[in-house]
């Protein structure tokens, strides 16, 4: 197909670098004279990139290159001490820890869970949650969403069923209540956004996601915390380190 030849040539371009981020694609009528081809054909190369999340477009100024720098996840580094005086959410150490800028938009409910969440959270029937519902940024930019559940009873006279964002993180304060995780179980998969993730995160057309559930465990086994969250593929990469030394 011609079209996929147009896209693989300027796919090439973008990932060599030629092309680097916000740089701005050549207008149709040039891709048209440079490769000998249809208008329809030069739109059907810029669609797939679009749904690759490799380029916009915009009014203004055409087809242009995403920058897809990834936020770089370190799981297993979530529960581990910070440096003394450095003592932040954990998502915005990381953050920060790459010369970024972290901010959020964060929601807090008292909420009957899903049962999903619930048997996760080992709740009896008609038991309650506090879920703190999160809308993160990175430098200005919507990246991911993360809602964490706690049991009502656990935590109801705590800052984490209070609004407004806690510096410290409410790791740290289920530790100041006795609850401090000592065991995390993750599930990872993929799949498309639905239109609300669409919408919340600004998401290109074609751009999948991953779904994040991470179940947090106490000292005597019982589960304190349930954090789902949906990171754009193309601006997540989470990097798991096994060491047996």
């Amino acid at each position: 197909m011609l079209y996929q030849q147009v896209a693989s040539e300027l796919r090439r371009a973008i990932y060599s670098g030629v092309l680097g981020p916000g740089s701005q694609l050549p207008t149709e009528a040039q891709l048209m004279e440079d490769h000998g081809v249809s208008r329809n054909t030069v739109r059907l190369a810029l669609g797939e990139l679009v749904n690759e999340g490799l380029v916009t477009r915009t009014p203004r100024r055409g087809t242009v290159v995403r920058d897809r720098r990834p936020l770089l996840i370190y799981p297993q580094r979530e529960l581990e001490p910070q440096p003394r005086g450095e003592l932040r959410e954990a998502f915005a150490f990381a953050v920060a820890q790459e010369g970024r800028a972290p901010s959020q938009y964060i929601e807090v409910l008292t909420v009957s869970p899903v049962e999903e969440i619930a048997s996760r959270l080992e709740l009896a029937d008609g038991e309650l949650a506090v879920v703190r519902r999160r809308l993160r940024f990175v430098d200005g930019q919507p990246y991911n969403t993360n809602d964490s559940y706690f049991p009502r009873d656990m935590v109801a006279d705590s800052e984490i069923a209070r609004p407004g964002d806690i510096a410290r993180g409410a790791n740290r304060v289920l530790e100041e209540l006795g609850h401090a995780q000592v065991r995390v179980v993750d599930d990872i998969w993929a799949r498309m956004p639905n239109q609300e993730e669409a919408e919340r995160l600004q998401l290109e057309l074609g751009t999948p996601v991953m779904v994040y559930v991470r179940v947090g465990y106490d000292g005597a086994d019982m589960p304190v915390r349930v954090a789902v969250s949906v990171l754009p593929a193309d601006k997540h990469l989470i990097r798991y380190e096994l060491d047996r030394r």
